[in-house]
């Protein structure tokens, strides 16, 4: 899949690409719109209909109706007159959660339900349109970021470093991309991890049928992937769920949530990989009120950026942070420790 913002010339008119995506060898027919809604994050099936309807659906370049059914190798393209609106950025006075700042950097503490950047479904309220607005003259990042070296998930709370010049975007780029930075995140996990340690090593890339997944290639499929590296230790047995600390050697899009799913630990309540649901425990109706009460308490996964390490740019001295797990986490493991006590 690819999806690029250049303008493209058709029909005389100025017409922006938002999406381009070339069907899989084994898809099997699929109407459009059903298909799209798979691969495009926050679209309704409305959307997508209103989009074809007013001719913005491409397969092979030619206009397409909602009901026109996939084939493998098409080339689908959604084309608007506007550009993508996560290239209009607004400046927005979001307060931000800094705990250190210098003149070649930022750290801060992100809370869970903020999006990083604008993408598809969110175009404002993100970290960018803040940063913008407390910081001029951020430099660009390789994807035209303002100050973003790197990235958590929207409902992954926890600590993220932006660099202020030029110099430091390169020079913390660098550090994330040798995998010499630090960072240790503290999730809760279904199930009991038997092992204390472990490495989990696995290639991840999206998930071919669920482009809103990521997922672990292995054998001859590993190509399909990027390598991927996550160290984990238990900090806490809790009966059916398990709290664990991961260490990231390298930085794939959702890679502790794939990763802990693939060993079998999917990660308590990631509505996206299916921890939304009781993986683990007993039928007794008191024991999913209990479960369900801890969806409520904590209503995203259970995932904190806590540990962020690196060189600083300038002066080459090592930094370290470390952040508290915020309340709707330690809520959660409180009550879970609760359960726990009681059943003993």
């Amino acid at each position: 899949m690819t999806t690029s913002n250049d303008p493209v010339d058709h029909n005389d008119d100025e017409l922006y690409e938002h999406h381009s995506f070339i069907v899989d060898k084994g898809q099997t027919p699929l109407r459009i719109d059903k298909y799209l809604m798979n691969f495009i994050e926050n679209a309704t099936r409305n959307k997508i209909q209103a989009a074809a309807k007013d001719g913005s659906i491409y397969v092979n370049d030619v206009p397409v109706k909602q009901n026109y059914k996939v084939k493998p190798n098409d080339s689908i393209r959604v084309l608007f007159e506007h550009p993508p609106y996560e290239y209009l950025l607004t400046p927005e006075d979001i307060p931000l959660n800094i705990i250190y700042e210098d003149d070649e950097l930022i750290v801060l503490n992100k809370p869970a339900g903020m999006v990083v950047h604008p993408g598809h479904g969110n175009y404002s309220g993100t970290l960018i349109n803040a940063l913008i607005y407390h910081f001029e003259n951020l430099p660009n990042n390789s994807s035209n970021r303002p100050g973003l070296v790197h990235r958590i998930d929207k409902d992954t709370s926890g600590l993220l470093v932006v660099a202020k010049t030029e110099e430091s975007m390169t020079h913390l780029s660098r550090q994330f991309f040798n995998k010499t930075s630090e960072r240790e995140y503290v999730a809760l996990v279904w199930g009991n991890v038997t092992e204390n340690e472990g490495t989990i090593e696995g290639h991840i890339g999206r998930h071919p049928k669920n482009r809103l997944q990521n997922t672990v290639f292995e054998g001859d499929e590993e190509e399909k992937g990027k390598p991927a590296v996550t160290h984990y230790k238990v900090i806490e047995r809790l009966g059916y769920v398990t709290l664990v600390s991961c260490k990231l050697e390298t930085g794939r899009t959702h890679q502790i949530r794939v990763h802990m799913k693939h060993i079998g630990h999917t990660l308590f309540h990631d509505e996206r990989y299916g921890g939304d649901r009781i993986l683990k425990g007993t039928t007794f109706s008191k024991y999913k009120q209990f479960v369900e009460n801890c969806f409520k308490i904590l209503p995203r996964q259970a995932l904190h950026a806590k540990t962020l390490g690196f060189e600083h740019p300038k002066t080459g001295k090592q930094l370290r942070f470390d952040s508290e797990l915020p309340e709707d986490m330690s809520l959660c493991i409180e009550k879970w420790r609760n359960y726990t006590k009681h059943q003993d």
